[in-house]
């Protein structure tokens, strides 16, 4: 099929070559002779039509041609296997897998990025079974059949159910290999702080937080925090900083709370541009009064505090926990369960299908393109003819 019929125009190139073969034929110039001047005239026979190299006149045209035909975007519909597919989840013996598919042709896949084959090592880490799920199902041709092995507990699930395109065997495998290990949660360091001198009073506050709320074997424990005054410059590669002085936010900090950065900003500070709505309440004291707020800015976020970091104007600042809520604040989010049982888990029909895209063969003719030329050439500056047309 052509996508772009309107590029066999250049088809009417064609006739530049055979122009050009005509117009430099080898042609043959009549000389006077005296003594045939008195001679009577007899009428000229007519010349047909003659190409010298015609092998290299075929080439250029067939040249032209392919070149046509690439202009017109060739494309191959239903090139493809019609091979069912098993896929298996990692986690799964892959043996007990196969011998369940029993002997018939089936290509089997790990579920897994770019679905390697089965013969390829197994992936070690939980994968989003979910997602490949779904994209399998919108890459592979619909006549194709689809058969998954699954382990009893599923890891790599989202909150909402399967629903593919086409029915598929969802089996469930009870000679599952062990468990995949699940990434114990990370916590992140301890937020930068930066601050004005009318603002010391509340760091040994914030040291003694962090000193109670991060473990010693994770980087960025209390003697190594970065706590600094607002002069000496803050690390744009952290994730976290509070920012405790009053007046304009420098920009730098704006800029990199933009690209993901999230602070902590004074009651008494003041964001740089578009003033930003803190409409988010992010902290709340057991009788509702209202201490740190939020509001999205960029990519990252923007806290602030209502009042004071003091014990007289926040009491809870001496409570147990506070260190633990406090440093909360700078986690990311944790990530919701993802495991369930395969048996609650069996995608349903009725999804969106997707038309498998065609095989382009640009790259195809292309390579025919550059095989020509150089044959072209090889008979056009041979040894064994004369001038080239």
């Amino acid at each position: 099929m052509l996508l772009l019929p309107i590029g066999l125009v250049a088809l009417a190139a064609l006739a530049i070559p055979l122009l050009i073969h005509l117009a430099r034929r080898s042609e043959q110039r009549p000389t006077d002779f005296a003594a045939l001047r008195w001679l009577r005239h007899k009428p000229k026979p007519r010349h047909r039509i003659r190409f010298d190299e015609w092998l290299l006149l075929a080439l250029r045209l067939l040249l032209l041609a392919v070149l046509a035909l690439l202009l017109a975007r060739p494309a191959l519909f239903g090139a493809h296997s019609d091979t069912p597919w098993a896929v298996v989840v990692p986690g799964v013996d892959a043996k007990a897998a196969a011998a369940r598919g029993g002997s018939q042709e089936v290509e089997w896949r790990w579920l897994a990025p770019g679905f390697p084959a089965l013969d390829r090592p197994a992936p070690t880490s939980p994968q989003p079974v979910a997602s490949l799920l779904r994209e399998l199902d919108a890459t592979l041709p619909a006549e194709i059949a689809l058969t998954v092995y699954a382990p009893r507990q599923l890891t790599g699930a989202d909150g909402s159910r399967l629903q593919l395109s086409r029915p598929l065997q969802w089996r469930i495998v009870d000679s599952a290999a062990a468990d995949l290990p699940v990434p114990a949660p990370r916590r992140s360091p301890p937020p930068q702080i930066r601050y004005a001198a009318d603002r010391a009073a509340a760091l040994p506050y914030l040291r003694a937080a962090i000193a109670a709320g991060v473990d010693g074997s994770v980087a960025g424990d209390p003697a190594s925090a970065s706590i600094a005054p607002i002069e000496q410059a803050f690390d744009p590669q952290g994730r976290s900083l509070i920012w405790l002085a009053p007046g304009p936010v420098p920009e730098a900090v704006s800029a990199w709370v933009e690209q993901g950065g999230s602070v902590l900003i004074d009651a008494d500070s003041r964001w740089p541009g578009a003033a930003l709505k803190f409409d988010a309440p992010v902290w709340r004291d057991g009788d509702g009064t209202l201490r740190i707020e939020g509001a999205p800015f960029g990519r990252g976020r923007v806290l602030r505090l209502t009042g004071p970091l003091s014990p007289r104007a926040w009491p809870q600042m001496l409570q147990p926990g506070f260190a633990q809520r406090w440093l909360a604040l700078f986690e990311p989010a944790a990530a919701q369960p993802a495991r369930v049982l395969a048996q609650d888990y069996a995608p349903s029909t009725g999804g969106p299908s997707f038309a498998r895209p065609p095989l382009d063969l640009r790259p195809w003719l292309a390579l025919l393109i550059a095989l020509l030329f150089l044959i072209e050439r090889w008979f056009a500056t041979g040894r064994r003819r004369g001038a080239a047309p």
